[in-house]
């Protein structure tokens, strides 16, 4: 058993994927917190995980394209997991009495005591939005091939954001502020083409990034063969 350990170790230490699970997870992690705060610029309405959001979907379509809807499904799940457990320690931690010198529980409580309509809308999302990018990413490159990579990111993004933004608002307006029609319609429109914007503007790095991807995974399974 020992030597079986030793010779997949340096498979996992040099193959790029549990740095991608990493930054997919702290990502979503960070903007589960982020996104309690509505933010409104000029007319438009969003949240505080606006501008970071997006990047795990960028992450999501690397690891969908290099590794397969099925481990991406994993990364997922990974996701959620971690944020469970984020939100059930800052729940506890809430609830332990605070020492007697501590004089800022209510600021801690206030910080990361996350709603619950918050939560489970923010997990509701995520947990769509991903696995519908990642299946519709695998399907249009099971049906078309390896041509047009920017037609199979843009094409689950589309799906996959529109299904995250609108699920998380339906369930979280009345607790971020939205309060009328208008409103939730000016939040999803603006959430779902801010992210899907991003998703384009970031194409020049998502491309060579999943090329380097496939060719640092190539470079183990040799070395590994």
């Amino acid at each position: 058993m020992c030597a079986m350990i030793w010779r997949m170790s340096p498979r996992v230490s040099r193959s790029p994927f549990p740095y991608l699970l990493a930054v997919f997870c702290a990502v979503f992690l960070i903007s589960n917190i982020t996104a309690q705060k509505g933010v409104q610029l000029g007319p438009l309405i969003t949240d505080g995980a606006f501008f970071l959001f997006p990047l795990s979907y960028v992450i999501g379509d690397v690891i969908a394209e290099v590794y397969g809807f099925k481990t991406a499904r994993r990364a997922v799940f990974t996701g959620f997991g971690i944020a469970v457990l984020a939100v059930a320690t800052f729940y506890i931690a809430i609830w332990l009495p605070a020492a007697d010198f501590y004089d800022m529980q209510d600021t801690f409580a206030a910080v990361l005591g996350l709603l619950p309509r918050i939560v489970a809308a923010s997990l509701a999302g995520y947990v769509v939005g991903q696995l519908l990018n990642a299946w519709v990413l695998q399907k249009m490159k099971d049906r078309f091939g390896t041509e047009r990579l920017w037609a199979r990111l843009i094409g689950s993004t589309i799906v996959g954001e529109f299904a995250d933004t609108l699920l998380f608002c339906s369930i979280a307006a009345g607790v971020i502020g939205i309060d009328s029609a208008g409103s939730f319609i000016n939040y999803v429109v603006v959430g779902f083409l801010w992210k899907t914007l991003m998703e384009v503007v970031l194409l020049p790095i998502t491309y060579p990034t999943i090329a380097a991807v496939r060719r640092a995974e190539e470079r183990v399974s040799g070395e590994t063969a």
